[in-house]
This record gives structure tokens, sequence and C-alpha cells, in this order.
């Protein structure tokens, strides 16, 4: 879909959990057992992951002359920064106008960089224009919110001969659905058995997969403890202030909004969105798919 102004729920959790936190990266952490599991080590902890992505790419471009990169989802730009500093070429494509705002101006720090921002979905890439523009299609946690039909319908027309795709993103276990407590307490992500059968059935082979389930999982205790140790008792003074100034009003708006509240109350403080239950039911992976 086409870039937009309106900031859809989705990307506004994105731009609140950069601004509350304060990070340049808006993926998940990667957490081993050196680092305590802090807030003040987040920014470390997303590092390594960044690092562990750098890692990757230059070990499976480092052969191919001028290689060219599409950073699929970019979030903020930091790591098309860092590839385009490493001296790689790289687009990006990116639906979210406002976090589009904060790629430019990173690009328009980088002399000489010659980038395409293309703003609008994965989707909805100038086919014509990119085909076979690419040696690698980089998927940091933007995988999840693709069609698995229109990936592996449009990368083989994006990327060169020989060329890969590295992904780096939750999918669904096998768990999913099964009606247990915290069931479907974390949306998003492929079902990991429709993923594998994708892949099967496509011109691309599995050469690196690679479950980090345990390093990540952890930033959900993180999060727990931040919402309802800060948050939760923040928002309850703010809706105490609100009842004791503007009672029918704030009264109002919260019969109309009980749906809404009922879904994040029970997503985010019922208990169901712990460490446990994440690793139960999603699987996060560092895969690389090679073009046959």
């Amino acid at each position: 879909m086409p870039a937009t102004t309106k900031m859809t729920s989705r990307e506004l959790g994105l731009v609140l959990a950069q601004q509350l936190l304060d990070v340049d990266d808006l993926h998940y952490g990667l957490w081993e057992p050196d680092l305590e599991l802090s807030l003040g080590n987040l920014v470390r902890a997303q590092q390594r992951y960044t690092d562990m992505l750098l890692e990757q790419v230059e070990s499976l471009l480092s052969e191919r002359p001028a290689p060219r990169i599409l950073d699929v989802g970019c979030g903020t730009g930091h790591l098309l920064q860092l590839l385009i500093e490493r001296g790689y070429q790289v687009d990006a494509v990116n639906p979210s106008a406002h976090l589009n705002t904060l790629v430019r101006e990173r690009l328009a720090a980088l002399p000489h960089n010659t980038t395409t921002l293309y703003e609008t979905g994965f989707e909805s890439l100038p086919c014509r224009r990119c085909q076979h523009q690419y040696e690698l299609l980089l998927f940091s946690e933007s995988f999840q919110y693709i069609p698995l039909s229109d990936i592996f319908a449009m990368a083989p027309e994006l990327l060169r001969s020989g060329g890969r795709m590295v992904i780096c993103d939750f999918f669904k276990t096998d768990a999913h659905c099964d009606g247990g407590a915290g069931d479907r307490s974390f949306s998003g992500g492929h079902l990991l058995a429709e993923f594998y059968r994708c892949v099967e059935q496509s011109s691309f082979r599995i050469s690196h997969d690679e479950d980090l389930t345990a390093k990540v999982s952890p930033n959900i205790a993180l999060l727990d403890e931040w919402l309802t140790r800060r948050l939760v008792p923040a928002l309850s003074s703010v809706d105490e202030y609100l009842l004791a100034a503007w009672p029918r009003l704030t009264r109002f708006v919260k019969w109309v909004s009980r749906h809404k509240l009922a879904r994040a109350r029970y997503k985010y403080l019922s208990g169901h969105r712990s460490q446990a239950v994440f690793e139960k039911y999603k699987s996060y992976r560092l895969l690389v798919l090679d073009l046959e």
C-alpha cells in the first residue's frame, strides 16, 4: 500500500517505542548471558542484534563485486545508514510517512550516497525499475507484515542471479490457536510451518536457519516489567486526575472505548504477555534463503 500521512496503530506503536525509550532502532535486542537484563542495556542489546545482521550481510556479500542491497522496512534508517557507511549501495522501502522523514534526514547527512527510498509497501514496489537490481533483500522484523505470496512472487524478480534473502523475524509456532492461556496475546508473524512450505514450493533454498528465540524473549520480560512498574501506575494517576476534573466526559470516553481498552488490558496487562508465553507461541529466527 502507498505511504500515507495517516498514522496506523502499528506505526504509532513503533513511534512511541522510539520516543519513550529513546532508541534509534525499532527491533528487539539480542540478550546474551554476559549482558544484564535492564532497560539501561537495551541499546547495547539492540546493537548486538544490528552487529549480528551486519556480520551476516558482510559474510554473504564479501565476494560479490559492488553488491546492492534492498532494506525492506527500514524503520528509522539506522541499519540503512550503517550499511551505507560500510560502502554498500543500499536502497530502502518503507510505507511509514513519519519514519521516512527520519530516514530522509539520515540520508541527507550522508554525502554522495545513491540511495533510493521507495515510500511505499514492498508489494507496491515498481518491479520494472527494480528488476534484477539486488544481490540481497534484507528483512529486519518487516517480513511478518508482508504476505508470503507477495514475497515469493516478487523476490526472484528483484534479485540478481545467486541473490539471497536475509530474514530476521518471529514466526508463529504450531501452538498457535491451541486455546491455551496467552494464545493470541502476541499478534503478528507468519506460521513457521506455512513459511517452510512456501520455501519448498519456491525457487529458494534455506542455507541458514538459526533459532534466536531464547536470546530475544528476554525483551518481553523487560517490557512486562516496564509496563507493570512504570506505565500502569502512571496511567492510573492520569485516570484518577481526569475522573476528578472531568468525570462525565472521562466516563463517556472510557465507555465508548471500552472494547479497545479491554483488548489492550488483555494484551498487555493480563499477565499473559510473558516471556514464557512468547517462547511457546513464537519462534524468532535468523534465516538466509538462496535463489537457485
